[in-house]
C-alpha cells in the first residue's frame, strides 16, 4: 500500500471514534498529525481486540498476540496492512523505542487476566503499560527525549487514564472490569455488590473523593512538562491537562453520580479549556 494512503487509513480511523478531544486535534502542527494518527491507529486496533464484542473471549489474546508479531515484522520487513505500513515510517521517522509500542499490548493482554486491581500500587503498574507510553510516544514525536520531561509525562498520563477510570465506572462494570482499589473499597467500607448495584451512598461519595484528589496530585506532579515544550504541543497539553481536570470536577458537581449520567467535556468546556489553555502558567 502506498505510504500516504497508509496514513490517511489511520487517520479515518483516528477521526471516527468518540474522545474527550479529537486524537491529533487542530491544535498538534499538522505536518505531526498523520503521526499521531498512525500511533492511535495501532493502538484503537489492539484495544479493539481485547473490547470489542464481535470477537469471543478465545480469540483475543491469539489475536493481540498477532498484532504484538506483526509489531516486530514490521521493523524489519515490508509490512502490507495499512496501520503498520504508516507506523513503520513514523517508527522510523521518530526513532521510537518499540517497547513502548509493545507496553500498550501488554496492557491490553492484563484487562483479559485482570478485571480487579488489589492495591493503589498494582494500578498504578497497569498505568505504566496502559497510559504512559502514550506520553512516551508523543514526546518522541516532537523530538523531547529528556528523561525529566518522560518522569512529568507520567504523571500525566496517569492522572488521565485515572480519570477515565472514574469517569467509566459504570461501562467497565459491564465489562466486570474493576479498577477502584480493592483496599481503597474496604477501606471506606464499600462492598463490590454495592458498586454492582450502582449505589451512590456516602461511603461511595467518599472513596471517590479520595480517587479524585489523589488523580488531582498526580495532574499537579505533572503540569512544569506544560511549560518546558515548544508552543504548540504545549497548548495541546495544557488543553488536554484541562480537560482531565474538567472531568473530575464534573463528577464532583454529578454528586459522585457516575452510574446516573456520564460526565463528559461539551463543546462550550472545549472552548473555555481552550481559552484557559492559552492563558496557563505553572
Amino acid at each position: 500500500m502506498p505510504l500516504n494512503a497508509a496514513f490517511h487509513y489511520c487517520t479515518k480511523i483516528a477521526t471516527g471514534h468518540y474522545e474527550n478531544f479529537p486524537v491529533g486535534s487542530w491544535i498538534i502542527p499538522k505536518e505531526k498529525r498523520r503521526y499521531v494518527h498512525a500511533i492511535y491507529a495501532f493502538a484503537r486496533k489492539a484495544d479493539d481486540f481485547a473490547d470489542e464484542k464481535l470477537y469471543r473471549e478465545e480469540e483475543r489474546l491469539p489475536l493481540l498476540k498477532a498484532w504484538e508479531n506483526k509489531l516486530e515484522d514490521c521493523i524489519s520487513g515490508q509490512p502490507a496492512e495499512p496501520v503498520f505500513v504508516a507506523l513503520k515510517e513514523t517508527i522510523r521517522r521518530f526513532d521510537i523505542p518499540i517497547a513502548l509500542l509493545k507496553d500498550l499490548i501488554t496492557a491490553f493482554k492484563m484487562d483479559l487476566v485482570n478485571k480487579r486491581h488489589r492495591k493503589t500500587s498494582d494500578l498504578l503498574t497497569y498505568c505504566r503499560y496502559s497510559a504512559n507510553p502514550v506520553g512516551r510516544i508523543v514526546l518522541h514525536l516532537f523530538e523531547y527525549k529528556d528523561p525529566e520531561l518522560h518522569r512529568l509525562s507520567d504523571f500525566i498520563c496517569t492522572a488521565l487514564q485515572l480519570t477515565n477510570f472514574w469517569q467509566d465506572i459504570a461501562i467497565d462494570l459491564e465489562k466486570d472490569r474493576i479498577y477502584i482499589p480493592l483496599e481503597d473499597m474496604e477501606r471506606f467500607g464499600y462492598t463490590i455488590s454495592e458498586l454492582k448495584s450502582h449505589l451512590v451512598n456516602s461511603a461511595f461519595k467518599d472513596l471517590l473523593a479520595s480517587e479524585i484528589e489523589f488523580t488531582r496530585g498526580l495532574f499537579k506532579e505533572g503540569l512544569p512538562l506544560c511549560n518546558r515544550v515548544g508552543k504548540k504541543l504545549s497548548l495541546e497539553l495544557k488543553a488536554v491537562w484541562s480537560g482531565g481536570m474538567k472531568i473530575l470536577e464534573k463528577i464532583e458537581k454529578n454528586g459522585y453520580d457516575v452510574f446516573t449520567k456520564r460526565p463528559v467535556v461539551t463543546t462550550f468546556d472545549k472552548v473555555k479549556i481552550i481559552s484557559k489553555a492559552l492563558t496557563m502558567r505553572e
